[in-house]
């Protein structure tokens, strides 16, 4: 359970974006819907912050979801701020990050919201390949609102607040979350392999967001190539490529810097699905291990040297995103 500070919408976006640098779009927006007594309900942003900024200095576009507006419920101008988000990322050629905090669909909007949840998930389909999408889950992500995770590139949850579920593991029968949550954070990251990081802290899934966007390209046109100074030597010795079996080791060892970004590190570590970069390129790299080697440099697990089916599974996940098919790079 984490003991962090719960963020706000509007403070994890300016923990993710560079300072001063976040542009809010839609500020004014509300609730369209008078069904219900909505029109005597303050839904101010709908729910939903807005805009785009930079991170390291690259333009990326993102959306907040305030749960203290009726719970973050995703609505008809909720979704369409969000479309929007898609519309311009897909202009600019800039990635499209979303922080969910979300109780699902807003019940007293009925069809309009059903049509909602459409609308962003063709918007999805159509980016995918063509920008990064990149999720934060930092509470609830429930409902029809699961999809939005698994319709991103990579995915990261908060331990103990963030949970994704299409349905309550309550409501299944024989399911209960004293047995086995299917929900946690936790259950997603090991067990299922669906979300890339379970992280302890609001402040560290914003850190590999950061951390992911400023190694990645902004879209499938641009170069992978990083344009920033490249410090190492190039031919320095890697004792590690003798002396480990651990290949996520030997990755960091030979990368620039020990530049190295893990997903879904707890899932079928017998596989590892990383990005590095050489001489400024990111890369990304897949490789089977037979070891893990601790913090103290002892080895903490052991694997036999075959390919396993959540191995497999996982790789072919890693190599799916493959959005630069003239300038990116893979190795095994």
């Amino acid at each position: 359970m984490s003991t962090g500070t719960q963020l706000s919408a509007r403070d994890r976006i300016m923990g993710l974006f560079d300072e001063y640098s976040f542009v809010e779009i839609g500020a004014m927006v509300h609730a369209r819907n008078t069904d219900f007594n909505m029109a005597e309900q303050e839904t101010p942003a709908d729910g939903v912050l807005t805009g785009y900024g930079t991170i390291d200095g690259k333009l990326a576009y993102v959306y907040s979801q305030d749960a203290s507006v009726m719970g973050g419920s995703v609505g008809e101008m909720h979704a369409k701020k969000i479309v929007r988000m898609y519309d311009m990322a897909l202009k600019m050629g800039a990635p499209v990050i979303g922080l969910i905090d979300c109780a699902g669909m807003r019940l007293q909007e009925a069809t309009d919201a059903l049509n909602a949840f459409g609308e962003v998930y063709y918007k999805q389909t159509m980016a995918s390949g063509i920008i990064p999408q990149i999720i934060g889950v930092f509470g609830t992500c429930g409902g029809g609102m699961a999809l939005v995770p698994a319709l991103a590139d990579f995915t990261f949850s908060v331990t103990g607040k963030g949970e994704i579920f299409v349905n309550s593991p309550d409501a299944l029968d024989g399911n209960r979350v004293e047995v086995c949550n299917t929900a946690s954070s936790d259950f997603h990251s090991r067990v299922i392999g669906d979300i890339d990081g379970a992280c302890e802290e609001d402040s560290e899934v914003l850190g590999k967001i950061r951390q992911l966007v400023s190694i990645l390209p902004s879209n499938n046109k641009e170069d992978a190539f990083c344009m920033s100074d490249i410090s190492d030597d190039l031919n320095r010795e890697n004792p590690a490529l003798e002396m480990s079996r651990d290949t996520a080791y030997i990755l960091q060892d030979i990368s620039d810097n020990g530049t190295f970004f893990e997903v879904k590190a707890e899932y079928a570590r017998e596989m590892v699905t990383a990005f590095i970069t050489l001489n400024g390129n990111t890369v990304g790299a897949v490789a089977n291990r037979e070891e893990v080697l601790g913090e103290d440099g002892s080895v903490s697990e052991h694997f036999e040297p075959v390919l396993t089916v959540a191995g497999a599974k996982k790789a072919e996940s890693f190599i799916r995103f493959d959005m630069y098919p003239e300038s990116w790079t893979h190795i095994y």
